[in-house]
């Protein structure tokens, strides 16, 4: 594939990512901004709690259009066309307290100072509590390739570089309060402020009414906790801005080009985009994406750790299959819980098996070939290969693991993986090696405590006796489709009184296995092994 031909398939394709771009392209026709700088994209990140995937994803999708865009270019990740900041806005004032962090009290009485000067409740070391959840919201961006450059509120704010975009909002302040003051009730209106001074005397990020005392020098005036009038710069860090004003500061003093962001900002989304025409800037381009929510169909919230952490995917799934997960319909909602994860994992292989084989079109539309190009995993016009494929599904060896048990080993699986697997070896196959502690860690935690075999009816009982009588005269070498057949024609025999194959393979999966779904019979038995699943056959029977 030449990069001519990645270009022309790109500017056409309808896969998310390619919609995105061609739209950022209208921006810049000739994919470079008027004065040559790069085009920006921009993610932001509220520190209030611990990052979450709702906070991942939206770097990820930012990452997808932005790789997308180098393509419609033509342009290598390396030529610097493009730039990605991941923003967090740590000179938010605490507002509550989350319910999932230590030293409660710690954070109660520091309620309403930003976040960068809030002490870290985990004690680890971090200079606050937004240093924190920086440092882990990175840990994993970093762990997962991702090209980006961190920028926090707090240094921006303190070392003066915002400065000259809040003498602009200083110098449009009545612009500003004419924007917004008309969204706000009444009772808002009374103290609402483009500009939040920080106390002097308390150092909390106060919501109380500014008077400009002079734009270019940067100087306001307020009333204190304490009653005082206090007159101060707004400059260096003494101050900072409303959400809406501080969101539309960032897009004019960084001069962002693409950001995306979540539907219960839309409103935001506009009253910052007025702001920024005010401010002499242009609103970015950018989608509206569905919230993910959790397993009662809830918004997720960093506050009330409803979500599921990136520690805890990762504990039960491939990095991989978090990115695949994230990737499909950004304009649909998601539930986002632990019962997800293994389709994951098997849905991001089968697309990453198809993907050397597919003609152009159709990679361009496969989530596996934007993961790869998000994730570094190939350069210019390369098509990222298909790499090792998966010789067992996550799905079966969770089956595996759950007959096994909840003490399992690592090293029993790889010897029951033996019977399946020519080469069964962890080195041979490092993915299938992570997966196999990711499922005893999901058994573990989830399956184990739920699996409960029933006892077979009559002509269940009967059934299995024969499926015992078949096992017993295969060689041991049999392959799984032909199990996978032995299995089928037992259900399909009248004797037994099937009304149909989904209940002779629904009562294998609760009489042998304890659970309502399972693998493919034939599989699973050359995976177990042929005695090892008679033995399984004999417990049932033993019930009946």
């Amino acid at each position: 594939m030449s990069m001519e031909e990645l270009i022309a398939a790109a500017r056409v394709n309808k896969a998310w990512p390619f919609q995105e771009a061609q739209r950022l392209l209208k921006r810049y026709p000739d994919g470079t901004k008027p004065d040559g700088s790069p085009v920006l994209f921009e993610t932001g990140y509220g520190p209030s709690g611990l990052p979450h995937i709702g906070t991942f994803q939206e770097v990820l999708r930012t990452t997808l259009v932005r790789r997308a865009f180098e393509a419609l270019i033509g342009a290598k990740p390396e030529d610097g066309k493009t730039r990605l900041v991941a923003f967090s806005d740590d000179m938010d004032g605490l507002r509550k307290v989350p319910d999932n962090v230590p030293n409660q009290a710690l954070l109660e009485a520091n309620l309403h100072k930003p976040l960068s000067r809030v002490p870290d409740p985990f004690e680890k070391g971090h200079e606050s509590f937004a240093a924190h959840n920086n440092a882990k919201l990175r840990e994993f961006l970093d762990r997962f390739g991702f090209e980006y450059e961190f920028v926090a509120a707090n240094d921006m704010y303190n070392s003066g570089r915002f400065d000259d975009a809040l003498r602009q909002v200083l110098r449009k302040n009545q612009d500003i309060l004419d924007i917004m003051l008309p969204t706000l009730r009444e009772e808002r209106r009374q103290t609402y402020s483009p500009v939040l001074p920080i106390s002097p005397s308390t150092g909390h990020v106060l919501q109380v009414p500014v008077e400009v005392v002079d734009a270019e020098a940067g100087t306001i005036r307020f009333t204190d906790e304490d009653g005082t009038t206090v007159e101060q710069s707004a400059l260096g860090g003494m101050s900072k801005l409303q959400w809406k004003v501080d969101w539309a500061m960032r897009w004019y003093a960084l001069g962002v080009d693409y950001e995306m962001y979540g539907k219960d900002l839309t409103d935001s989304g506009v009253q910052s985009g007025k702001i920024v025409k005010v401010l002499g800037g242009r609103k970015p381009d950018g989608l509206i994406y569905e919230m993910f929510l959790d397993q009662n169909g809830e918004k997720i919230s960093k506050s009330k750790g409803n979500g599921l952490s990136i520690e805890e995917w990762l504990t039960y799934g491939s990095e991989e299959s978090l990115g695949f997960y994230v990737f499909p319909n950004p304009k649909s909602a998601k539930q986002l819980h632990v019962g997800v994860i293994p389709r994951a994992v098997d849905d991001y292989w089968q697309f990453r098996e198809r993907l050397a084989e597919q003609p152009l079109d159709k990679q361009l539309g496969n989530p596996v070939w934007h993961l790869q190009r998000a994730n570094g995993g190939f350069e210019g016009s390369e098509a990222p290969g298909a790499g090792d494929t998966l010789p067992v599904t996550y799905g079966l060896l969770l089956n595996l693991v759950g007959v096994l048990g909840a003490e399992a080993s690592h090293e029993q699986v790889w010897s029951y993986l033996g019977n399946y697997i020519h080469d069964a070896d962890p080195e041979h196959h490092p993915q299938l090696n992570g997966l196999v502690d990711c499922a005893l860690a999901y058994n573990r935690d989830f399956i184990a405590p739920t699996l409960k075999k029933r006892a077979p009816s009559e002509n269940e009982a009967a059934a299995l006796r024969a499926l015992d009588e078949v096992l017993a005269g295969l060689d041991p070498e049999t392959p799984a489709e032909d199990i996978q057949t032995e299995v089928y024609e037992i259900g399909k025999r009248e004797e037994f009184d099937f009304e149909s194959l989904r209940d002779w393979f629904k009562a294998l999966y609760e009489t042998l296995l304890g659970s309502e779904q399972g693998p493919r019979m034939g599989s699973f038995i050359a995976l177990y092994g042929v005695e090892n699943s008679r033995r399984l056959i004999a417990e049932a029977l033993a019930k009946a």
